[in-house]
């Protein structure tokens, strides 16, 4: 079984997986979002297919820590997709995870025209591995 890391915006989601160990997270897509249910019949079937049992998805809190308009739309979104599947799904703390992908692809000197179709789906690995590690450590 395998945890679902998603990294949800406006247009477009980032999808990762973790591997049957919950140790590493690999990436796996970008979705370009269409209607609602569009998106969850999407998801539906990557469940399926990845046999995932859980479902971690980023929550955009402002720097303040606060939800902001932007966090409550993932969250609505984490609420319908939870009770489409029926599996849990957390909400992890992603501040700064668009940045961190960011910083990565500069590292691996990608310039910036060629990263930004990854961005998100790097953003949702990250999220993903950030939960994954913390699980380790409790």
């Amino acid at each position: 079984m395998r945890i679902l890391g998603l990294d949800v915006g406006d247009k477009k989601i980032g999808i990762s997986l973790s591997d049957n160990t919950h140790t590493l997270a690999q990436t796996l897509k970008v979705y370009r979002r269409a209607a609602l249910q569009e998106d969850l019949e999407e998801f539906r079937q990557i469940i399926a297919e990845h046999e995932v049992n859980e479902i971690v998805i980023g929550l955009p809190k402002d720097l303040s820590g606060d939800m902001g308009k932007r966090a409550h739309s993932v969250a609505y979104f984490a609420n319908k997709i939870e009770h489409l599947t029926g599996l849990p799904v957390v909400l992890w703390d992603e501040r700064f995870s668009t940045n961190e992908a960011d910083r990565v692809f500069e590292m691996a000197g990608i310039n910036r025209r060629k990263r930004k179709p990854y961005i998100d789906m790097m953003a949702s690995q990250l999220i993903l591995q950030g939960y994954l590690d913390a699980q380790k450590t409790r």
